[in-house]
């Protein structure tokens, strides 16, 4: 009776809970078609880091599955967490997924693909699973289709959004520059519903040109020329998938003296990009937006002191 009073006495401890978060976006500073190391033409994109938005994700796991989100309509990063939960040898275990953002879905803020990689990494958390940035990006495209670099935090990189494939890696970290974003007033584009660009060889040839104006941009922490090829990216989407008051943002961006325009190329924010010391002209062009009654107005710093978000 002693020896069992002692068994029944031994608390029972709860399954290990994982947890894992993401930065989202604010659109891209440059998208479009590149080639990889093989020559083989990639569509591809360069990610505007958004600190301000992000995503957390809590999994509870289960000896089966499925595994369960809730919100309901995550289903992606449900559909994530089982691809994670895949490489753990010999599992059939599911579980109980939660998502908590703050990130508008729709307008190109990365909402799904913050959720997707929250999730990941959360399983990971659980399970114990030490998986490479490229690891959880690969993962993500499986279960998206469509992903953005988000596993690569501030860092910055050309990686193919829907081959999963990391096109090139940047030497040095991006120029110390702030966005003020705002909405472009535009309705919000469902991604699973978008139509792929079509480029022509002539902008195929200006995508080349750019990537090695970014390349030169981040090794020389040369804002001004990221600005640069910023706005070019902007104009050139502009033919697939324009914006209604492009023209006019191009002037305020002029008259706010700022060093480019980004824009998310399949959603329906912008943003004015500036030195990050130039407190008084940043604060100058958010107000100058809200007169021109531009909406959702934020302002921040593409880096992040996390670098990275596990």
């Amino acid at each position: 009776m002693k020896d069992e009073r002692r068994v029944q006495d031994v608390p029972v401890l709860p399954p290990k809970v994982g947890v894992g978060r993401s930065t989202g976006h604010h659109g891209e500073f440059l998208q479009g078609v590149f080639s990889d190391s093989v020559q083989h033409l990639q569509r591809g994109l360069l990610t505007v880091p958004c600190p301000i938005y992000q995503s957390h994700a809590t999994f509870w796991p289960r000896t089966q599955g499925p595994v369960t989100s809730r919100p309901a309509w995550c289903t992606k990063a449900a559909k994530a967490a089982e691809l994670t939960l895949k490489l753990v040898n010999g599992s059939n275990m599911g579980g109980d997924l939660t998502i908590d953002s703050n990130i508008p879905p729709g307008a190109g803020f990365g909402s799904s693909t913050a959720d997707v990689i929250a999730a990941i990494r959360a399983v990971a958390d659980f399970a114990d699973l030490a998986l490479s940035r490229m690891a959880v990006s690969r993962i993500a495209v499986e279960a998206e289709i469509a992903s953005d670099s988000l596993a690569f935090g501030d860092q910055p990189v050309l990686f193919g959004h829907r081959s999963g494939v990391l096109i090139e890696t940047f030497n040095g970290d991006y120029p110390r520059v702030t966005i003020v974003g705002f909405s472009t007033g535009d309705p919000p584009i469902a991604t699973n519903d978008f139509v792929s660009a079509r480029y022509s060889s002539g902008e195929v040839e200006s995508f080349s040109i750019l990537r090695a104006l970014v390349s030169r941009a981040v090794s020389s922490n040369d804002a001004a020329a990221l600005g640069r090829v910023s706005s070019v990216s902007a104009n050139m989407n502009q033919r697939h998938l324009p914006i209604s008051r492009f023209v006019e943002i191009e002037k305020l961006a002029q008259i706010s003296s700022a060093l480019g325009v980004q824009i998310a190329h399949s959603g329906n924010v912008a943003g004015f990009i500036f030195h990050s010391g130039d407190q008084y002209t940043i604060d100058m062009a958010a107000a100058l937006l809200s007169k021109e009654g531009f909406t959702g107005i934020v302002k921040f710093a593409t880096s992040s002191i996390a670098g990275g978000w596990h």
